[in-house]
């Protein structure tokens, strides 16, 4: 009988790491098969994002090396020509990272903001892709924050912490352009 046993545990680990493997390869090879696809739509997103927040003719030279502040917040700055700058920021949001770009003008001044991902909740922090809530931050300056806090930004109904991640960007990309020159 400890025979018996010996060779269904050893069948068992066997039926196992065959189930493993097969399921290994398979995602490879869906990885493999999807990774330029995903990589193409990713960058469509930037783009749109970008020329939103910044029409540029010029287009959008990525200029990240020259940014010396340190910032982890910041993913990417882009220079526009003389139509000034897109920084690619991702700030903490209630639900997860809040990845948005920041147009900032030549005048120091944002030109919009666009939300590229993010994982708030549905119906309250996700409604800060909506345009109508987004077009407060056209113009803004210096230090931006909700009003719950000094500043001038009306906050999401019920989505304070999703509000002052989208202030933080915001600021954080206008620290950056200025820190340019």
């Amino acid at each position: 009988m400890p025979e018996t046993k010996k060779e269904s545990s050893a069948q068992l680990v066997i039926v196992l790491f065959s189930i493993c493997l097969i399921t290994s390869l398979l995602l490879g090879l869906t990885n493999m098969l999807t990774a330029d696809a995903i990589a193409a739509n990713n960058q469509r997103v930037s783009d749109e994002a970008m020329a939103e927040v910044l029409p540029s003719e010029s287009g959008y030279t990525d200029i990240t090396s020259q940014y010396t502040g340190g910032d982890s917040t910041v993913q990417h700055v882009y220079q526009a020509g003389e139509d000034g700058y897109v920084v690619e920021v991702a700030t903490s949001g209630f639900g997860g990272l809040v990845n948005m770009m920041v147009g900032v003008g030549p005048d120091g001044a944002c030109t919009g903001v666009s939300i590229t991902s993010h994982s708030e909740t549905s119906g309250l922090g996700a409604n800060a892709t909506k345009a109508e809530w987004r077009e407060q931050f056209k113009g803004a300056t210096g230090t931006v924050s909700v009003t719950k806090d000094g500043g001038t930004i009306e906050a999401l109904t019920g989505s304070t912490i999703t509000s002052r991640a989208v202030c933080t960007g915001v600021t954080t990309a206008l620290e950056v352009v200025a820190s340019l020159g």
